[in-house]
C-alpha cells in the first residue's frame, strides 16, 4: 500500500464526522479538504470524490456501502462515452470514461451513464463492473498518483437498487454547486503545499525580489481563504439555494480560486527559481500537480456568464 493509500484510507475511516455541505458546517468541509491537499494534491482529490461521493448518497437519501472508498466518475466526452441499457431486472454498462480518479485503489464508484431517456448515475463496486483500464491512459505528469485512467465498463447486470436518484439527478441537484466549490477547495490547499515548501526553503535572509514574491503568494492565499470561507457560509443560510444563488456562488468562487493559484505558481517558481523546481523532486510535483488539477477549471465560459448575468440584471450589488 503506498503512503497515498494509507493516507486515504484513514480519510475514509474518519470521513463519516466530516460534514455535509449546508449542514452549517461546510467551512470545516472545506477545511478539510483543503488539509488533505495540501499534504498532496493527488490524496485530496482522492478524499474529495470520497467526500462528494457521501453527500451525493445522502442528498439521494441512500447509505454508502460500509467501509467503502469511493469516487465519483461523472466525466463525459465525444471519444469516450459510458452507456446504460436496460436488462431484465436491471441495467448493463457499457463504453468507456475518462478521468476516472483511483482507478486500481477506490472499491465504489458513482458513475454517470447515458440512457435512451437522459442521464442516471449508477453505484457500481469497481472490480466487478470495470472490464479494463485503458494502457497508458493517465501518462500526465501533473496528478499522476491521482490514477486517472480512462475504464472500460462492462460485467453483470447492475440491479435498479444501484440507480441513484431520478434522471438527471447528478447535475441538477442542489448540492452539484456545493461540490464544485468543494474541488476549488482542493486547489487552495494544494497552493498552501506550494507555499509552504517554498517557505521552508527560505534562506534565513531572503533577498527583498523574494519576499515580494512570498508576499504576493501570501496576498493570493489570503484572497483565496476569505473567498472559500464566504460561500461556505452562504451555504449554511440557503442550504436548498432557494435564492437561487448556488450556481452563481459557485462560479465566482472557483474564478477568484483559480486566480489565485495561478498567481502561487507564477511567483513561487519567481521566488524558488530554476532550483525550487528541477532539485527539489516534492516541490517540482506539487506545482505540476496543481497546474494539472487548475487546468480542469472553464475559465473563459464561466467569465462569460458570470458575465452576461451581471449584465442582464443592469447592476451589481
Amino acid at each position: 500500500m503506498t503512503t497515498i493509500e494509507k493516507r486515504l484510507e484513514e480519510f475514509v475511516q474518519r470521513s463519516s464526522q466530516l460534514p455535509v455541505p449546508g449542514s452549517g458546517e461546510t467551512w470545516r468541509r472545506f477545511t478539510a479538504l483543503a488539509e488533505q491537499a495540501s499534504i498532496d494534491l493527488s490524496l485530496g482529490r482522492l478524499c474529495e470524490g470520497h467526500a462528494d461521493a457521501l453527500a451525493i448518497l445522502a442528498e439521494a437519501g441512500r447509505k454508502p456501502a460500509d467501509g467503502a472508498t469511493y469516487g465519483v466518475w461523472a466525466s463525459r466526452g465525444k471519444s469516450a462515452r459510458t452507456v446504460a441499457e436496460r436488462d431484465a431486472g436491471g441495467w448493463r454498462l457499457s463504453g468507456t470514461k475518462e478521468f476516472c480518479s483511483g482507478s486500481g485503489i477506490i472499491d465504489r464508484a458513482l458513475v454517470v451513464a447515458d440512457t435512451s431517456d437522459g442521464c442516471l448515475l449508477f453505484d457500481i463496486a469497481v472490480d466487478t463492473n470495470v472490464v479494463t483500464v485503458l494502457p497508458d491512459s493517465w501518462p500526465s505528469v501533473g496528478m499522476a498518483d491521482s490514477r486517472s485512467d480512462t475504464l472500460e465498463f462492462g460485467g453483470p447486470r447492475i440491479s435498479n437498487d444501484a440507480v441513484v436518484g431520478p434522471l438527471e439527478f447528478y447535475v441538477h441537484r442542489t448540492g452539484f454547486w456545493f461540490g464544485a466549490i468543494g474541488v476549488a477547495a482542493c486547489w487552495y490547499g494544494g497552493a498552501v503545499g506550494i507555499v509552504n515548501e517554498l517557505i521552508k526553503s527560505l534562506d534565513s535572509e531572503p533577498n527583498d525580489f523574494v519576499l515580494a514574491d512570498l508576499g504576493d503568494c501570501i496576498g493570493a492565499l489570503e484572497t483565496m481563504r476569505v473567498a472559500l470561507r464566504c460561500a461556505a457560509h452562504a451555504i449554511d443560510r440557503d442550504p436548498r439555494d432557494e435564492g437561487g444563488q448556488a450556481h452563481f456562488r459557485a462560479m465566482v468562487a472557483r474564478h477568484v480560486v483559480h486566480a489565485g493559484a495561478l498567481t502561487v505558481l507564477e511567483h513561487a517558481s519567481s521566488a524558488g527559481g530554476a532550483r525550487s523546481l528541477c532539485l527539489n523532486g516534492e516541490q517540482s510535483q506539487r506545482v505540476a500537480d496543481l497546474f494539472v488539477y487548475v487546468a480542469q477549471h472553464h475559465g473563459r465560459a464561466d467569465a462569460m456568464e458570470m458575465g452576461r448575468i451581471v449584465a442582464k440584471a443592469r447592476s451589481w450589488s
